[in-house]
């Protein structure tokens, strides 16, 4: 059981990084990664729906804006929304220096500013607590379309056993950053609060050259939950 106060001090290393240190970010996630930060972001890509003309996906917590980067050159419409007005500038000028025109929106993600039915995809990877809260949760059913889908990439895990990853595998552990992986195809105990708001959902684990990637895909069932957006509810 850890001590309030360890707790507390994760917590504020996490917003300071996240916020006022957020110019170190991509630094700080290369040494985490051993340099596969940005691989294990990608590896949720392939489970969004497929690009098409129009298409639009929403980042959730976008950071620096690399991901709405590779998702512009995938053929989406992107959009990206993070509480931080740090990463908002870090995304920002990244995304000018791209001559790219992505909008990004300051909000939480427990109250989202977009109308209903508003995206086709939803893309969060290594996203903080706020992803597993009920408020999250109703947010994201309400703004996807019908078959929707969100797409969570939670966690990597390296494949190697040197000091230095059994080092980092152990900081991962300390610092909360580590769940059971489950079975694939299943639906994890860790995700069944995206399945109680009506999402099915499923679990795969994407290989990588020095590491494995756990993905999280949660599918907006067309009209068969009994939410307010089913068309045939009287």
């Amino acid at each position: 059981m850890w001590h309030p106060w360890r707790r507390k001090a994760i917590e504020w290393g996490f917003h300071l990084l996240y916020n006022q240190l957020a110019w170190s970010y991509d630094a700080v996630s290369w040494l985490a990664s051993l340099g596969q930060w940005r691989a294990w972001q990608r590896a949720g890509l392939p489970f969004l729906p497929p690009p098409a003309p129009g298409r639009r996906v929403l980042e959730l917590a976008h950071g620096p804006g690399h991901l709405l980067m590779a998702l512009s050159a995938a053929g989406y419409t992107p959009v990206g929304v993070d509480l931080s007005p740090f990463m908002g500038r870090q995304a920002q000028r990244k995304l000018r220096q791209a001559r790219l025109d992505v909008p990004l929106v300051r909000a939480a993600a427990q109250a989202l500013p977009f109308a209903g039915n508003a995206f086709d995809g939803v893309l969060a990877t290594f996203p903080a607590g706020f992803i597993a809260q009920p408020e999250t949760a109703a947010q994201l059913w309400r703004l996807l379309r019908p078959g929707g889908r969100l797409v969570i990439v939670p966690q990597a895990q390296f494949s190697g056993r040197s000091i230095v990853v059994r080092l980092l595998e152990r900081l991962y552990a300390i610092t909360g950053q580590r769940l059971d992986k489950g079975k694939e195809g299943a639906t994890p105990d860790p995700w069944r609060w995206l399945a109680q708001a009506g999402f099915h959902v499923r679990q795969e684990s994407v290989l990588l050259p020095r590491s494995r990637a756990l993905v999280v895909i949660a599918q907006k069932m067309p009209y068969n939950y009994g939410h307010d957006d089913d068309p045939n509810k009287t």
